[in-house]
């Protein structure tokens, strides 16, 4: 039956009916989405092999944007590019009016995990970075997402604007955080993400909060063996500061992750070393521990400048929030994840799956378990995103699909294997159909969208967001 509108005409008593505008039931919509992203699934693939082969790093991916760019560009999307005083970010943008939903695409490699898409490690001579956390299927799959929506914008069957939201530097650099500061989610009622994984599951609490910097250590060079008396080493200052800090993993909450590269020790051992680094990360579920547990690595830096007759500054890299659950999307998700299915592998596929668990180091689950979703569950996780930064403005849901052979670590050789291969393209396609039928939902379902926006407010509370960064630039040489 037509639905009616109401209008009434005051002081005539005259009543006046008109028919609402027509919405198309969302199964059928749904099942147009699965059918249209599969067509273009070979379009899709080679999409994310071309980034994997680009394996470009934080604030670095001046290929892998420019090329998600133009895909969203070629097919309506206005794109606003190097928003947020970062050149590799971008909104692409395309309808009008409300809902706006946001999809976000991420894009950047890890360095150091060059790696062919063989089940044995065979780094890729002359390069160095490698897709290790399947960033090159993210950001395809939600390019994806993006641009089936985009269709069915166009079509008339969906009302409102979707915006795809190209998010340079997650790993460490904190590239959303800059978007979230400088207001780019302002007005947008829902946003969806993903991440690859060795499993197919709504994300429950995945990510914890993060704050990294880089300490400096200066001190005075001179002849190690001549004249050692002379020289104030700047790698004794580094040194000790991680001394004091491993010292310190007794007194802090037991969820705390800390950790530490030396990316400068000196240049030769008869050199006193006049300047060393050591890049830190803290972690912890709460940002209030974070902040205080950073703080104390900080004063250990100050001692171990003292203690060494050097000097010390440091340089905030990196700061993101925990994510802030959204039960509400996401059991929405679930239920649609639930609708897509796994990943169905070929018998050739098994068998190189079966080849890689070999390497894993530790027991791994059936090469099959890719085809299973995951229940409903909370679930811990020592990995931080800036995705949690967006998720204390705007209601997110995310899942994660598996890209990977299960058992498969992220951050590995095997990972960056797998993600160039027609196995981490199929997980990318699970995730690029579940995004597609959760946003459909919050493009037509108005009352999800209204019990998400007031559990978002429930859950901050009187909180005020502040980056954990602070004011600072984005920190477009962290890489280097």
């Amino acid at each position: 039956m037509t639905k009616l509108y109401l209008l009434g005409l005051l002081g005539t008593g005259l009543l006046a009916l008109r028919p609402a505008t027509p919405t198309p039931p969302v199964e059928p919509l749904k099942a147009q989405a699965i059918q249209d992203l599969q067509a273009h699934y070979a379009d899709y693939r080679q999409l994310a092999q071309r980034i994997w082969g680009f394996a470009e790093v934080g604030y670095k991916e001046t290929q892998s944007s420019a090329l998600l760019q133009k895909t969203l560009r070629d097919h309506g999307f206005v794109v606003q590019a190097g928003v947020a005083g970062i050149p590799t970010a971008f909104v692409a943008t395309y309808g009008s009016g409300q809902p706006v939903i946001g999809v976000l695409a991420e894009y950047d490699a890890l360095p150091g995990l060059a790696q062919q898409a063989v089940a044995t490690k065979t780094p890729i001579a002359g390069q160095d970075a490698g897709h290790g956390c399947g960033h090159n299927l993210f950001g395809t799959a939600s390019v994806a997402t993006g641009l089936e929506l985009q269709k069915l914008l166009k079509e008339g069957k969906l009302h409102g604007t979707v915006k795809v939201y190209g998010c340079p530097a997650e790993e460490g650099g904190s590239g959303k955080v800059y978007m979230v500061r400088e207001g780019l989610f302002n007005g947008v009622d829902a946003v969806v993400h993903w991440h690859p994984s060795n499993n197919n599951a709504a994300m429950t609490g995945q990510y914890i909060a993060n704050k990294s910097a880089k300490f400096r250590f200066h001190g005075v060079a001179a002849h190690a063996a001549a004249s050692p008396e002379r020289g104030r080493s700047a790698l004794d200052g580094v040194e000790a500061m991680d001394n004091m800090v491993n010292m310190m993993r007794e007194h802090v909450p037991q969820e705390t992750r800390i950790h530490y590269v030396i990316t400068s020790g000196g240049k030769a051992p008869n050199v006193v070393p006049d300047y060393a680094e050591v890049y830190y990360y803290v972690r912890h579920p709460d940002r209030a521990v974070v902040q205080s547990v950073f703080e104390r690595v900080a004063k250990a830096a100050e001692g171990a400048a003292l203690g060494t007759g050097t000097t010390m500054d440091y340089e905030i890299i990196g700061g993101t929030h925990e994510l802030l659950l959204n039960e509400t999307l996401a059991h929405a998700l679930q239920t649609n994840l639930e609708q897509v299915g796994g990943v169905s592998y070929t018998p050739e596929e098994i068998a190189f799956g079966k080849q890689l668990q070999e390497t894993l180091g530790a027991a791994a689950p059936p090469v099959t378990q890719a085809a299973e979703i995951g229940p409903y569950k909370p679930r811990d996780g020592g990995g931080s995103s800036d995705v949690g930064d967006v998720s204390y403005v705007v209601p997110t849901v995310g899942l994660t699909a598996a890209t990977w052979i299960p058992g498969t670590a992220a951050h590995s050789w095997q990972a960056v294997a797998c993600s160039g291969k027609e196995i981490g393209a199929k997980g990318m396609m699970v995730a690029a159909k579940t995004m597609t039928l959760s946003a459909i939902d919050l493009f037509t379902n108005p009352e999800l969208l209204n019990k998400a926006k007031a559990e978002l407010k429930q859950k901050v509370g009187s909180y005020v967001y502040k980056p954990l960064l602070g004011d600072r630039k984005p920190a477009l040489n962290y890489r280097d």
